[in-house]
């Protein structure tokens, strides 16, 4: 480790790796990454690995549409296996106002170039055959949607920015940043030594809020325990991602046959808890052989938590920020900061290089909040 950097990013997810590898792709290699456990230790290590396209509002779409590109290409980019693969997304309505909720959304996705169609109960049995179609009303399904393994993805990116120059401190926390003069000047870790910086990128995750106020900023992202199990090795039943908006929940069918499955329970507090409880696994079992009642003598295999950085409105906070100088950060993605990390992290290696990005980040400052701008994700599962 040397006594600066251009580039400070903390946080060891998808997106600090991801940012870190397009700065020194396009040049800029003087670039530490810190992260205080391991890598893909926090959210992304811990989410399910689904992409998905199929959002509410114009920005997630673009996010998702961009870092579908990317995915689509990335195991040649980065000469490192993702298991990408896109069996598509099916999400279920089973009451009136969700389907006309998925009317307008399949509208807006349709008006930005995105391959999804609304069909009818007959269909979405075509595509899964399995599944109770009893008072469904209709569905949405976008085959260009899949997943990936979160922990392929970051460590390819992990490892090929390592190879082009970019260095790494793990297993240090970050105690505090030094600003001065309203700019960025130096991370302070846990073990009092300093490290000099002229750029800091929050990419802190659940923690990211705790990031920004050594900065002296605050933004209104607060963590939430958010579970998921995986079955045992199953023969190959379905290849979309299953979204159940009546049930609240998905589940997926994994590569090796494992179905992972999780949803959000509407009542569970901010918290850093990543504990795993009996009540979900009695619930997820339940909701998810409504669902698909062919799984149910399936046996789980594990079950744990991790958590989701939400925002007021379920959207992402990307960018700079005007009161302190070399700011940046990529945080509260609501859930799906895996699923949109590469055009993401893309873009905010474009911003930091150049001041500006090829796709407007605006809308997704900080400032929303305050301006009363926010409008809501309803999309979060």
């Amino acid at each position: 480790m040397k006594k600066g950097y251009e580039v400070v990013i903390v946080g060891g997810g998808i997106i600090g790796n991801a940012v870190a590898y397009y700065l020194a792709k396009e040049g800029q290699k003087d670039v530490l990454v810190i992260e205080k456990n391991y890598i893909s230790s926090g959210s992304t290590g811990r989410c399910a690995g689904g992409i998905r396209q199929q959002w509410d509002s114009e920005a997630n779409i673009r996010l998702a549409m961009g870092s579908v590109k990317i995915f689509e290409g990335l195991e040649d980019e980065l000469g490192f296996p993702t298991e990408f693969y896109q069996g598509g997304y099916l999400l279920l309505a089973h009451t009136p106002e969700h389907m006309e909720w998925f009317k307008k959304r399949v509208e807006l996705q349709r008006s930005l170039g995105l391959d999804v169609r609304l069909i009818d109960p007959k269909e979405a049995k075509d595509i899964v055959p399995y599944i109770n179609t009893e008072g469904l009303l209709g569905a949405t399904f976008c085959p260009t949607d899949g997943h990936a393994n979160p922990f392929y993805v970051t460590f390819g990116y992990y490892k090929k920015a390592q190879e082009l120059g970019v260095h790494y401190l793990i297993g240090k926390e970050v105690a505090g940043i030094e600003v001065r003069e309203s700019r960025i000047r130096a991370v302070i870790l846990s073990d009092g030594s300093r490290v000099e910086a002229r750029n800091l990128v929050n990419a802190a995750g659940g923690h990211a809020r705790d990031i920004a106020r050594m900065a002296g900023i605050d933004i209104p992202v607060n963590p939430q325990r958010h579970e998921i199990l995986v079955t045992e090795p199953i023969g190959h039943l379905f290849d979309p991602l299953i979204i159940s908006f009546k049930q609240g929940i998905y589940f997926r069918q994994e590569l090796n046959g494992g179905v992972l499955m999780g949803y959000g329970d509407p009542e569970e507090p901010w918290s850093y808890n990543v504990r795993s409880t009996s009540r979900f696994l009695f619930n997820m079992t339940k909701k998810v052989t409504e669902v698909m009642p062919i799984l149910d003598q399936v046996r789980v295999l594990r079950q744990w938590a991790g958590l989701y950085a939400m925002t007021p409105d379920a959207q992402p906070i990307i960018g700079g920020v005007e009161e302190v100088e070399g700011y940046y950060q990529a945080v509260g993605f609501s859930g799906h900061g895996f699923m949109v990390g590469p055009k993401t992290s893309e873009l905010l290696a474009e911003l930091i290089l150049t001041g500006k990005t090829s796709l407007s980040l605006e809308h997704l400052s900080h400032k929303r909040f305050k301006e009363g701008k926010g409008k809501i994700e309803k999309a979060v599962i």
